[in-house]
């Protein structure tokens, strides 16, 4: 019976083992909009904060960006990219609205956000992002919104981060959290899991 007990655990052991070691290291991250406390008109100290913020950054498939603020007097809105050059609120890919609204990238190509609210827009308040392929291209976005229609409300979340201060005198936060599954840590513990099974066989 002992001796069933450690071949079991030793096929356990190897099944880990060889799991951890197919997987690929996986990083993903959360940034929150222009590393500011709100989404918000930019003000007049920083006028371009929307424009400049995307550049230092480098998002991939998996990363996600979040919005954060008051949802009476704000929104976020997903647009193709002439409704981002002429500020036209009309027709949205995706509508978010509940002051904690979290977009997650699952394809390559350019993202164009602006405030839902109008003439926000107008005063520079629009993010637009470019996530690039595995393979380093980037895909062209499609010139409208497949059939021109609303696409359904993003769901709610609750408010994870506390209340969300505004006004110019809010400091800036951390623009990003990680989550992080590393294969070195992984492997690292399937090969001391190895080394305690396979020395008592």
């Amino acid at each position: 019976m002992a001796v069933l007990g450690r071949q079991m655990c030793h096929r356990l052991s190897i099944s880990i083992l060889f799991f951890v070691l197919i997987q690929s290291n996986v990083i993903a991250y959360q940034f929150q909009v222009g590393n500011l406390q709100a989404w918000n008109i930019p003000t007049s100290t920083d006028p371009k904060v929307y424009a400049n913020w995307p550049k230092k950054l480098n998002f991939k498939i998996g990363d996600s960006l979040l919005f954060l603020y008051p949802p009476s007097e704000d929104s976020v809105i997903q647009v193709t990219k002439e409704s981002y050059d002429t500020c036209n609120l009309k027709d949205p890919i995706l509508y978010m609205n509940n002051g904690n609204s979290l977009f997650n990238i699952t394809s390559p190509g350019v993202f164009y956000f602006t405030s839902g609210v109008s003439g926000h827009c107008e005063k520079s308040q629009k993010l637009q992002i470019s996530v690039f392929a595995a393979d380093g291209s980037l895909p062209l976005p499609p010139s409208s919104a497949p059939g021109g229609a609303l696409a359904d409300s993003a769901p709610s979340y609750p408010t994870v981060f506390g209340g969300i201060p505004s006004g110019p005198g809010a400091k800036s936060s951390s623009s990003s959290s990680t989550v992080k599954v590393s294969v070195l840590i992984s492997a690292g513990i399937g090969v001391l899991m190895w080394g305690l099974v396979g020395g008592k066989m």
